[in-house]
């Protein structure tokens, strides 16, 4: 990291926020039973892990959390270009 780039800080609300987003988006929250986003960023290692209990009426809910850790890091992806 140089001293240009995004805090930790920063780094961990964008990847919680982007994982949330890309859940929410393909469920309303009152479907969500729960949800738990953990977010680490240290020494430039970042690590996501989501866990979700959704009905699995219309997609499968281990999907949607493997998909929504990917929106996590490309969103920090994003704030390093």
């Amino acid at each position: 990291m140089t001293d240009g780039d995004p805090s930790a800080e920063t780094v961990v609300e964008t990847a919680s926020d982007a994982a949330e987003g890309l859940i929410f988006s393909r469920y309303r929250k009152s479907a969500v039973r729960d949800l738990d986003v953990t977010v680490s960023f240290e020494e430039g290692v970042l690590e996501v892990d989501v866990y979700l209990d959704a009905p699995d009426d219309e997609q499968d809910p281990e999907t949607v959390a493997d998909d929504a850790a990917l929106a996590a890091q490309r969103a920090v992806d994003e704030l390093f270009e």
